[in-house]
């Protein structure tokens, strides 16, 4: 019997996250979201291995909502950038989660304008 080992794919994902001590986000803020490039050999590891690293980094994640690979994004109709897949790419040879993109919240929930 062989097995066939599943290769790994690079997930598109938002994260959001919510406050907690030493998170980095700003003072006022009330969390943030995060677009995430993440590895693994289907959506429920990379999602496993973003919450890891993003509580190894003290952020605190709420909800992970996924995208889905390059090729599934672009039969969606999504218009994905050259830098968006540099991104993607270096996940994929890293093995890693990169975060693309955070958006801090203030005030209101997704409100991202600062009230300061």
């Amino acid at each position: 019997m062989t097995t066939q080992k599943k290769r790994q794919q690079v997930y598109t994902l938002v994260v959001e996250v919510g406050r907690k001590p030493g998170d980095g986000l700003p003072k006022k803020a009330t969390g943030a979201g995060l677009m995430v490039y993440a590895s693994g050999v289907d959506e429920a590891e990379a999602v496993r291995e973003t919450v890891v690293v993003l509580k190894q980094a003290d952020l605190a994640p709420l909800d992970v909502q996924g995208y889905g690979t390059l090729a599934e994004r672009r039969e969606m109709g999504h218009e994905i950038s050259d830098e968006e897949i540099a991104l993607m790419d270096r996940a994929a040879v890293e093995n890693a989660v990169i975060v693309a993109q955070m958006t801090p919240y203030f005030g209101g929930s997704g409100d991202t304008s600062d009230q300061s």
